[in-house]
C-alpha cells in the first residue's frame, strides 16, 4: 500500500522534484507560490515560531557542497576560489533539465487554470507563478537549448521554446484537463498520451467538419424556429450551448462503433428540447402538438414537454443502437439515480457484466451539479458492488449561471464545479464551448477512458445560456454586464460557419443552404437525422405488455406454495456448508429455522420472509434487496447474508455465504446489497432498476422508516406520480420498519399518514402486515400478480420476535394475503358491542389487554391493507357483527399522523346509520413520537385503555 501511494500520489514518486521545487520558493518566501500549496506547506509547519519553522534547504545543500568541495584533496593543483564557489556547466545544465521537468509536470497540474475556456472571455485567468519558465529558474537564453522532454509524450529532445509551445497547445487551448489527482499512474499515463500525442488539437477531416457544422445548424435552427412559433412559451432554451448536438452525435457514433448497445441518457430541462428532436429523433410536428395543448397520451395527469422521456434508436457505423431517455421532474439532479438504477438492470438482462454493452450517461448544469447533494451520493455509489454500471459519462452544461446567479461567490466554495467530482478520482475535460471541434475531441477522449477504465469520467461544456431561466425571464435584471457581452455574440454556429468558410471547407452558398434545409423540414414536421431507425424493434427491451391490461388489484392469484416444497426450500436455507463457522446467535436462528421447515416450531417473520425469497427463486423470479445493513437486517432478523468467524482461514469469498444464492442449481440471482449510507440516491436508484425490470422482485428497505424521509423527492415525483405523469409502471418494494417502542421520534414512525395521502388513482399500495405468513404472501403477490404497483410495507420492529406474531407452514401453504384479518378468538357475535379495527403491532397489546380484563364483548379485526382500501372485504367482515353500535378506530400514531385522517371516511362509507364511530390514538404532536421511555409507555398504556373504556 505505501510502495502504491508512493508512487501514485501526486506528493510522491515521480513528482518528488516538482514539488520540492515548490517547497523550496514557500521556504524562500511564502507568497512566491499559489495560495493552494501555500495553505498545504503551511499545514506542515511545527508552529508558528520562526526559531523552530522549517528553513530553505537549497542553502544548506550548496553550503554542504562546498564544504565537501573544500575538504576534498585535489587531484592535480590547488582549486581556484571561483572553480569552488561556481557550479559548473555540467551541474547548471542538469539543473536546468530538472527546471524542465518541473515545467511539464507544472503544465500537467496547473495548466487548466490558463486554458481558454470561456466563450464570452468573462472570466479572470489566474496568474499562476509554476507556468512561468522564470519561476524555475528558466531564462529567455534557455529557450533555443535541447533537453530531455522526460514524460512528455512525443520526441524525447526538443528546445525549450518548443516544449513549451506544446504544453501551451495540449493544456492551456479550448480543452483544459484535470486528472494529476488520479491516484492510479495508469489512469494519469493514458490521459497523458491522448493528449500530449496530438498536443490537444483535433485534426477532422473536411467531410467531418461539415457534418460538424450541420449539427450546429440543427441545434440553432430548432431554438429559432420555436422562438419564433411559439413567442414567449417555455422551452428552456439550448441556445448558447448548441455544441451539445455535434458532441452527443459524436458519442452515439462512436459509442455504436465500440460495440455499446444501448445507452440511457438522464438530463434536466436546459437544451432538453433540441436534445428530443436533434439527437433522439422525436418527430417536430409531435412536439409542435405539445406546445399547442394537444399532447396525444392518454394519461390521467400527464407532465410538461420539457420533462417528457423518450426511446429510439439510431444506426451507427457498428450497427443499431437503443437509446433512452429518462423521464425527469424539476429536481434537476434526483434523475442521476434513476438512470443509474435502469442502466444497471439493463446490464443484468443484457448479462453485462463489465458495462461494456449498456452504458449511462447524464447531462448536468454546472449551479446545480455543484449544488445538490444527490450527485455526490450517485457519484458514490459509482464504484460500489451493488451500484455500480461500468462507469458514467458526464456531461455539464456549464452556462456559468444558476437560476439568476452568476456570482461565483454565491454559486459555490470550489474553484470549478466539476470538483465534487475528485471524490471518485474521476478526469474532467473543460471545454470551450464555442470550438466544436475541441468539443467532439474531448467526447472522444472522455468516452474511450470510461470503455478502457470503466469509471466515471466529466465533460465541462463552457458555455453560455442566450434567454433567461425561461424564456419568460429578463436576464439584463440582474446580471447586465453578462448580458451585454451576450447580446453581442454571433452564435456558435456563425463562428465555426466563418472558419470553415475561411479555411475553403464550405461556401457561403453552402452555409445557406443548410439553414435552409432545416427550416423547410421543420415546416413540414418531419425530422432531418437521417441516422434515427424509428421502427427498430430491439429484442432486449423488457416486456411490459403483461402488465399493462386494466386489472382489478384483488383480482385473485395463487400464492401459497406446497408443504413439501416449504419443506425443501427450508433446508436449502439452513443447510451451511460444514467448515462455515456461524456466530453463537446465528447458529441458534439457523437451528430454529430447521425446526420451522419441519413443523415443530411455529414459523416467525424473519423465516416467513426468507421462504418468499426462496420459492421465488425456485420459481424463475430474481430477487434483489438493498438498504442500509439489509443483509443482517438492522433488528437482526433476516440474515440473508451469513458472516464466517473464522475469516483468517476462510474459504469463502468475502467470508460470507449466501443460502439464498443455494436453492436450485439453474435459478435466477438473488442479490442483496448493504448500501452506502444514503436515502435518496439507493432509492432512486432502486426505482429506475424496477422500472426497467418488471420481472424481478426489488425491495428497498429502511433502517428506519422515518429514514425514508432523506428520499421524499423519489417517492414523491416518482413513486407515487410516474404512472399517472409518464405511464412508468414500477413493482418497487419499501419496507418501512415501524412501530412504537419508546425509541423517539425518528426511530418509531414511518411516516404513514405521508404515504396515505399521496394515494390516488390506485397509484400505489400501503399495507400494513401482521403475521409472518402476510408478509409471505404479499411479497409473492407483489411479482405473481401481473400487475406493476409500488407497494409500500409498514413492516415491523420488536413484532419481528413477538410469540403471537407466528404462522405455521400450512398457512404458508393453503393462504393467501387477506387485506382484512377477522376476530381470532372464539367470540358469541351477538354479544358484541364494539368493533375495534386496527393495523400493526398495537393488535397484540390490545388482545392482551382484552384477555387479561377478560373483556368479551368487544372483537378486534386488522386492516392489513389501507390502500386500494378492500370495500367489499371491509363490508362483509363488519356485516357479521350485527348488534355492534360503536366502530372504534385504534392507532399507535398521534391524531393528526397515522392513518385516522385518511381511513375515517372509507369506515363511516360502510357503517350502518345507528352505528357510532370513535378513535383512540396519541394526542396531536409535532412530533412523530416523544423521546422518553416512559412518557412512551404511559401513552401508550392510555391509548390502550380508551380503547375498550365503556364510551367512546
Amino acid at each position: 500500500m505505501t510502495k502504491q501511494l508512493l508512487e501514485d500520489s501526486k506528493l510522491f514518486g515521480n513528482n518528488a522534484a516538482f514539488i520540492e521545487m515548490l517547497y523550496e520558493r514557500y521556504l524562500e518566501d511564502p507568497f512566491a507560490v499559489s495560495d493552494q500549496w501555500r495553505q498545504y506547506f503551511d499545514s506542515l509547519q511545527p508552529t508558528e515560531t520562526i526559531s523552530v519553522r522549517d528553513i530553505p534547504h537549497t542553502p544548506v545543500v550548496e553550503s554542504l557542497v562546498r564544504s565537501a568541495t573544500l575538504h576534498k584533496p585535489p587531484l592535480s593543483g590547488t582549486p581556484s576560489k571561483q572553480a569552488i564557489e561556481q557550479p559548473s556547466d555540467t551541474e547548471t545544465q542538469e539543473r536546468k533539465q530538472v527546471a524542465v521537468l518541473q515545467l511539464i509536470n507544472a503544465y500537467r497540474f496547473l495548466g487548466v487554470r490558463r486554458a481558454n475556456l470561456d466563450p464570452l472571455d468573462l472570466q479572470q485567468k489566474q496568474d499562476i507563478l509554476e507556468l512561468d519558465p522564470g519561476f524555475h529558474g528558466l531564462t529567455d537564453t534557455d529557450m533555443d537549448k535541447v533537453f530531455n522532454t522526460g514524460s512528455l509524450v512525443g520526441p524525447e529532445h526538443a528546445t525549450l521554446q518548443e516544449i513549451l509551445h506544446r504544453l501551451q497547445q495540449t493544456y492551456c487551448g479550448s480543452i483544459g484537463a484535470e486528472y494529476m489527482y488520479i491516484a492510479d499512474t495508469k489512469q494519469k499515463r493514458w490521459i497523458q498520451n491522448r493528449l500530449e500525442s496530438i498536443n490537444a488539437q483535433p485534426g477532422f477531416t473536411p467531410e467531418y467538419k461539415r457534418h460538424i457544422l450541420e449539427r450546429l445548424t440543427a441545434a440553432e435552427g430548432l431554438e429559432k424556429y420555436l422562438h419564433n412559433r411559439y413567442v414567449g412559451q417555455k422551452r428552456f432554451s439550448g441556445e448558447g450551448n448548441e455544441s451539445l448536438i455535434p458532441m452527443l452525435d459524436k458519442l452515439l457514433q462512436h459509442a455504436g462503433i465500440s460495440g455499446v448497445q444501448e445507452i440511457v441518457m438522464g438530463m434536466a430541462h436546459r437544451g432538453r428540447l433540441n436534445v428530443l428532436v436533434n439527437t433522439l429523433g422525436k418527430m417536430p410536428s409531435e412536439l409542435f402538438q405539445e406546445f399547442e395543448g394537444k399532447h396525444p397520451q392518454a394519461l390521467t395527469s400527464g407532465d410538461v414537454k420539457y420533462h417528457q422521456g423518450f426511446s429510439s434508436a439510431v444506426m451507427t457505423s457498428g450497427g443499431i443502437m437503443r437509446l433512452a431517455l429518462a423521464f425527469n421532474p424539476s429536481h434537476l439532479e434526483i434523475v442521476n439515480p434513476v438512470v443509474e438504477g435502469s442502466v444497471r438492470a439493463r446490464q443484468h438482462r443484457f448479462g453485462d457484466k463489465n458495462g461494456d454493452h449498456v452504458i449511462p450517461v447524464l447531462i448536468h448544469g454546472d449551479a446545480a451539479f455543484a449544488g445538490q447533494g444527490v450527485v455526490m451520493e450517485t457519484l458514490n455509489l459509482s464504484q460500489t458492488r451493488g451500484y455500480g454500471t461500468g462507469g458514467t459519462i458526464h456531461i455539464i452544461i456549464n452556462n456559468q449561471i444558476g437560476f439568476t446567479t452568476s456570482d461565483p461567490r454565491d454559486s459555490r466554495s470550489t474553484l470549478y464545479c466539476t470538483d465534487v467530482v475528485k471524490m471518485i478520482d474521476a478526469p474532467v475535460f473543460h471545454v470551450n464551448g464555442d470550438d466544436p471541434e475541441a468539443v467532439v475531441l474531448a467526447t472522444e477522449i472522455a468516452f474511450d477512458f470510461r470503455m478502457q477504465f470503466h469509471r466515471d469520467v466529466v465533460i465541462d461544456l463552457v458555455c453560455f445560456r442566450k434567454q433567461g431561466h425561461n424564456e419568460q425571464d429578463e436576464p439584463m435584471v440582474t446580471q447586465p454586464s453578462m448580458y451585454r457581452v451576450i447580446h453581442q455574440h454571433p452564435g456558435t454556429r456563425k463562428l465555426y460557419a466563418d472558419g470553415l468558410i475561411r479555411q475553403g471547407v464550405v461556401d457561403n452558398a453552402d452555409v445557406e443552404h443548410m439553414v435552409q434545409s432545416y427550416q423547410d423540414a421543420m415546416d413540414e414536421g418531419r425530422n432531418p437525422n437521417t441516422t434515427i431507425c424509428y421502427d427498430y424493434k430491439s429484442p432486449n427491451v423488457a416486456n411490459w405488455v403483461p402488465f399493462q391490461a386494466s386489472e382489478k388489484w384483488n383480482q385473485p392469484v395463487t400464492t401459497g406454495v406446497p408443504v413439501e416444497d416449504l419443506k425443501y426450500l427450508s433446508e436449502r436455507l439452513t443447510t451451511i456448508p460444514a467448515t462455515f463457522k456461524l456466530h453463537p446467535r446465528v447458529e441458534k436462528i439457523i437451528q430454529d429455522r430447521r425446526k420451522m421447515g419441519e413443523g415443530s416450531l411455529p414459523l416467525d417473520w424473519g423465516m416467513a420472509e426468507n421462504l418468499a425469497y426462496a420459492a421465488l427463486l425456485k420459481e424463475g423470479y430474481p430477487v434483489r434487496i438493498s438498504g442500509q445493513d439489509c443483509g443482517r437486517g438492522t433488528f437482526f432478523h433476516r440474515h440473508a447474508v451469513l458472516h464466517d468467524q473464522n475469516r483468517e482461514q476462510d474459504q469463502w469469498e468475502d467470508g460470507t455465504y449466501i443460502p439464498l444464492r443455494h436453492i436450485t442449481p439453474r435459478q435466477p440471482d438473488f442479490v442483496v446489497i448493504d448500501s452506502i449510507l444514503s436515502e435518496e440516491a439507493v432509492l432512486g436508484f432502486e426505482y429506475g432498476y424496477a422500472t426497467a425490470q418488471p420481472n424481478e422482485l426489488v425491495i428497498w428497505e429502511a433502517q428506519f422508516g422515518d429514514f425514508a424521509n432523506g428520499a421524499q423527492v423519489v417517492i414523491d415525483q416518482f413513486i407515487a406520480s410516474g404512472e399517472a405523469k409518464w405511464g412508468r409502471l414500477c413493482g418497487l418494494v419499501l419496507l418501512l420498519p415501524h412501530g412504537y417502542e419508546g425509541q423517539g421520534p425518528e426511530h418509531s414512525s414511518a411516516r404513514l399518514e405521508r404515504y396515505l395521502q399521496l394515494c390516488a388513482e390506485y397509484n400505489i399500495q400501503v399495507c400494513v402486515p401482521s403475521t409472518p405468513a402476510q408478509i409471505f404472501h404479499l411479497l409473492r403477490r407483489q411479482i405473481i400478480r401481473p400487475i406493476r404497483k409500488p407497494l409500500i410495507v409498514m413492516s415491523p420492529k420488536s413484532m419481528l420476535r413477538h410469540k403471537e406474531a407466528v404462522s405455521s407452514l400450512e398457512e404458508l401453504a393453503n393462504g393467501r394475503f387477506q387485506p382484512i384479518l377477522p376476530e381470532t378468538e372464539a367470540f358469541e357475535i351477538e354479544k358484541v358491542k364494539r368493533l375495534i379495527v386496527c393495523s400493526g403491532k398495537i393488535y397484540y397489546e390490545l388482545t392482551a389487554y382484552r384477555r387479561e380484563h377478560h373483556i368479551t364483548n368487544m372483537a378486534i379485526i386488522r386492516l392489513e391493507q389501507l390502500y386500494p382500501f378492500p370495500h367489499e372485504d371491509f363490508q362483509a367482515e363488519i356485516n357479521r357483527y350485527d348488534h355492534a353500535t360503536e366502530i372504534l378506530w385504534c392507532q399507535e400514531e398521534p391524531g393528526n399522523q397515522g392513518a385516522w385522517h385518511r381511513i375515517q371516511h372509507y369506515l363511516l362509507r360502510h357503517m350502518r346509520p345507528d352505528q357510532i364511530l370513535g378513535y383512540a390514538l396519541r394526542p396531536s404532536s409535532a412530533s412523530p413520537s416523544v423521546g422518553y421511555l416512559a412518557m412512551d409507555r404511559f401513552r401508550q398504556k392510555e391509548l390502550i385503555e380508551a380503547a375498550f373504556r365503556d364510551t367512546i
